[in-house]
């Protein structure tokens, strides 16, 4: 499938559709059990609030790692590509630029980007209108 604004994010099945749903439903039988069998309340209590722990942390520790890295990894891309579109440094350019603004510009051409990275600047459009802008999509099948 190509890749495309509508269809550019992208999910890790066995965390997204098995482990997080599972914590989920774990989580609600807790908080059910918690109400419904009172003589085990509290073991009903502290079972969800460790399955919200469990969920929260994974939830949120996936991301800080994995997207941390990754913006890591856009920020050089940009300058790379900067210095190969333009034969200069992007610093200037990239400090006028929001983070969401130079990952929206990875998904353009190279004639695209000249025109986005442009309008970013002096209209501060947003990284959601940039990728919309984009008519000829380049893919990121890469990313985390």
């Amino acid at each position: 499938m190509k890749q495309q604004y509508s269809n550019h994010k992208k999910y890790y099945p066995p965390h997204h559709f098995i482990f997080l749903p599972m914590m989920l439903l774990l989580m609600i039988i807790g908080v059910r059990q918690t109400f419904r069998d009172e003589p085990h309340q509290l073991e009903w209590l502290l079972f969800s609030i460790v399955c919200f722990c469990i969920f929260y942390l994974a939830l949120m520790l996936r991301q800080h790692y994995a997207l941390g890295n990754q913006n890591r990894i856009v920020r050089l891309e940009f300058r790379l590509r900067y210095f190969e579109l333009f034969g200069k440094p992007s610093k200037q350019t990239e400090d006028k630029l929001s983070f969401n603004q130079i990952a929206a510009l990875r998904f353009a051409d190279d004639e695209e980007f000249k025109v986005l990275l442009d309008r970013s600047i002096k209209e501060n459009i947003g990284g959601d209108e940039i990728k919309l802008s984009i008519t000829n999509w380049q893919a990121d099948d890469m990313r985390v």
